[in-house]
């Protein structure tokens, strides 16, 4: 068992005497070698060839197919997952991962109708499962978050890709490593 741990430095983070702890797993079911982690990591390569299975035994991750925080995406909460599709993951590979810091504040975040903040906006303070119900647009091509950690969905009711936003400015859907404008639904991260 390889273990790295990291302190927590960052202001949005309410309460740093509640840790973070993913083990990332080659097999499924929890087996063969295995890697420890606390915090952010972005290259995990050396420590893990596959990523069959992973624990998370304390607060919340964003786990990545690519070095650098950069391919598909997945929110990882705290729980048990014996193998890639329990994560809805494509494959075993997983090349970096983002710790989510624990965050007690109010949320809100601006959506936009077109780049640049311009065209169309509603401000959210709350889940919403079906985007274009409640901003009668499929497309979302920027956005800004004031206050918390977001996960944007590609489809309605928090499914398909998913993306990590924290408190910035995305002038573009690039932005936020997305392939095109589309956003089914969103919803805040409150699980620690």
């Amino acid at each position: 068992v390889v273990k790295v741990l990291f302190s927590l430095n960052s202001p949005t983070v309410s309460d740093t005497s509640i840790s973070h702890q993913i083990i990332f797993y080659e097999d499924k079911n929890f087996q063969g070698r295995s890697y420890e982690c606390s915090n952010d990591c972005t290259d995990l390569h050396s420590y893990f060839s596959r990523c069959n299975s992973i624990r998370v035994e304390s607060g919340c991750f964003m786990i990545y197919e690519r070095p650098n925080f950069m391919g598909h995406q997945y929110f990882m909460r705290r729980g048990e997952y014996p193998d890639y599709q329990r994560w809805m993951g494509f494959s075993s590979c997983i090349r970096s991962c983002r710790m989510i810091p624990v965050y007690r504040g109010s949320y809100r975040l601006r959506i936009y109708e077109k780049p640049d903040f311009s065209g169309h906006m509603m401000e959210f303070m709350d889940d919403c499962p079906c985007v274009s119900d409640r901003f009668h647009h499929r497309h979302v091509y920027s956005s800004n978050v004031m206050n918390g950690f977001w996960i944007f969905y590609e489809y309605p009711n928090y499914r398909g890709r998913q993306y990590f936003l924290r408190t910035g400015e995305y002038r573009r859907y690039r932005d936020w490593c997305a392939t095109c404008a589309i956003v089914g639904s969103f919803r805040r991260v409150t699980e620690f």
